[in-house]
C-alpha cells in the first residue's frame, strides 16, 4: 500500500509540474525515476524492492506490452512503404553497428566475456524517443527526422528481442542445449505473431455481425479487451507477448481505423500510467549500492554508449542521405534507452547466467544515465527548430505527419 501511495503522490507532482516540464529541462519521466530512487532502501527506505521481486518483472512486462500495443496502433503501412529508406538504414546498418560497438566496449572495459558482452549490446540496442517528445511530437521539426526516430524506435524493440533471447540461451546454464533453446525461442515468436494477427481479426469479424456491436461509450473498451485477452493468452501459452502486442496494434489499426480512433485517448492514458509505474519501480532499484558495484571501466562503457557508440553508428548509417548536418546530429544524439531495455535487462538478471548480475548492473546504470541525459536535452534542442510553444507537445501527437510507430510523449500531458 505504501508503494501505491508513493505512486499517487508522484503522479500528482508530475501532473502539477508537467507544464513547467514542457518548457524546461525538467522531465516527468525523470521525476518518477528520481521519486522511486528517493523512497527506496538506498535513501528513505519507504519501499523494499529487489531486482528479482515479482513486482518488478510484472510491472515492466505490463508497461512494455502496453507501450508496444499503442505503438502498433500508430503504424501506417502506406506511409511506411513510401518512406522506408532512412529508417531501413538506421535499422539495417546503424543498429548492428551500435550492437557490435557496445559489445566491444563491454568486453574490453567492463571485463565481461564475449557472449555476455554481446548480450549487453543486444539489450541496449533498442531506442525509445519517449524521452525526446519535444522533438518527435512537433510539426516544426522536419517530418523526415521525426519519422526516422519514430520508425526506428517502433521496430527495433522487436528486432532486438530474438537476439537477446538467443544470447541468454547461449550464456545461460542450459547453453549446452542451444539447439532446443533456439527452437523454443522461434516457437514463442511465431506464436506471438500468430496471436497478434488472429485475435484482432477475429474480434473485428465478430463486431461486423448484424446483431453485435458496441455502443459509443463502450467502443474504447473493445481494443482494451483484445489487449487483455492477448496478454493472458501469450503468458498461458508462452507465446512472445511483445511481438504479439505490436502486431495486434498494427492489425487493429489497418483493419478497423474507427476502433483505433475510439481507443486512442484511453490507450495513451493507460500506456502512460504503466510507463510511470515501471519508471517508479525501476527507480527504486537504483540504489547507491548498485552504482557502487559498477567498475570504472563499466562507467566508461556507459558514457561511451551514450555519447559515442549510438551517435557514431547512426551518423555512419546516414552517410549519403539528404539530412542536413543539424538533422543528422539530432538523430544521432537521440538514441535513449527505454522500456524494452529495462525489460530485457531484467530477463538477463533472472536468467541465472554466470555474469548476469554484472551485466544487469551495467545495463541499469546505462538506462538511468540515458534517461537523465536525453529527457533533459530535448527541449533545448527543440528550440533549434524554432519550437516555441512547447506546452503544446501532446496535441502534436495527433498530427497526420507524425511517424508510423510513434512512442508516447514524455512531458506535458504525460
Amino acid at each position: 500500500m505504501v508503494l501505491i501511495a508513493v505512486f499517487g503522490v508522484a503522479l500528482l507532482v508530475a501532473v502539477l509540474l508537467s507544464g513547467l516540464a514542457a518548457r524546461t529541462v525538467l522531465s516527468t519521466s525523470f521525476l518518477f525515476l528520481a521519486g522511486g530512487a528517493l523512497v527506496s532502501d538506498g535513501f528513505l527506505g519507504l519501499i523494499h524492492i529487489t531486482p528479482d521481486s515479482e513486482m518488478v518483472s510484472v510491472t515492466a512486462d505490463l508497461a512494455l506490452f502496453a507501450v508496444l500495443f499503442t505503438d502498433g496502433m500508430h503504424v501506417s503501412f502506406p506511409k511506411l512503404r513510401a518512406n522506408w529508406k532512412n529508417p531501413a538504414r538506421a535499422l539495417g546498418l546503424g543498429m548492428p553497428l551500435a550492437f557490435v560497438g557496445m559489445a566491444l566496449v563491454t568486453h574490453y572495459l567492463a571485463g565481461l566475456d564475449w557472449t555476455t558482452s554481446l548480450l549487453v549490446g543486444a539489450v541496449l540496442a533498442p531506442t525509445d524517443p519517449v524521452f525526446a517528445s519535444a522533438i518527435v511530437g512537433r510539426k516544426e521539426v522536419p517530418a523526415k527526422l521525426r519519422q526516422l526516430l519514430n520508425v526506428e524506435s517502433g521496430i527495433n524493440d522487436g528486432l532486438a528481442l530474438p537476439v537477446v533471447l538467443i544470447f541468454i540461451a547461449a550464456a545461460g546454464p542450459t547453453s549446452g542445449h542451444a539447439e532446443s533453446s533456439l527452437t523454443k525461442i522461434a516457437l514463442e515468436l511465431v506464436l506471438g505473431l500468430a496471436f497478434g494477427v488472429i485475435l484482432p481479426m477475429a474480434v473485428i469479424a465478430l463486431v461486423r455481425f448484424r446483431l453485435l456491436g458496441a455502443e459509443p461509450k463502450l467502443q474504447p473498451l473493445l481494443p482494451l479487451a483484445i489487449g487483455v485477452i492477448l496478454y493472458a493468452t501469450c503468458h498461458l501459452t508462452h507465446a512472445n507477448p511483445y511481438l504479439a502486442a505490436f502486431t495486434a496494434g498494427a492489425v487493429l489499426t489497418a483493419r478497423s481505423p474507427e476502433a483505433k480512433e475510439a481507443f486512442e485517448p484511453l490507450g495513451e492514458a493507460l500506456a502512460e500510467l504503466a510507463k510511470f509505474a515501471a519508471l517508479l519501480v525501476f527507480g527504486a532499484l537504483l540504489t547507491p549500492q548498485l552504482f557502487g558495484d559498477l567498475s570504472i571501466g563499466g562507467y566508461i562503457a556507459v558514457i561511451l554508449a551514450i555519447v559515442l557508440i549510438r551517435p557514431a553508428s547512426l551518423l555512419i548509417s546516414l552517410l549519403g542521405t539528404r539530412f542536413d548536418r543539424r538533422e543528422k546530429l539530432v538523430a544521432a544524439w537521440f538514441g535513449p534507452k527505454g522500456f524494452a531495455s529495462v525489460v530485457y535487462g531484467l530477463l538477463v538478471l533472472q536468467a541465472g547466467i554466470p555474469q548476469g548480475q554484472e551485466a544487469y548492473t551495467l545495463i541499469a546504470v546505462c538506462i538511468a544515465f540515458s534517461i537523465v541525459a536525453h529527457s533533459s536535452t530535448d527541449v533545448p534542442i527543440a528550440r533549434l527548430f524554432h519550437v516555441d510553444d512547447l506546452a503544446g507537445v501532446p496535441a502534436a501527437r495527433k498530427d497526420e505527419d507524425t511517424a508510423p510507430a510513434a512512442k508516447e510523449t514524455d512531458h506535458v500531458g504525460t
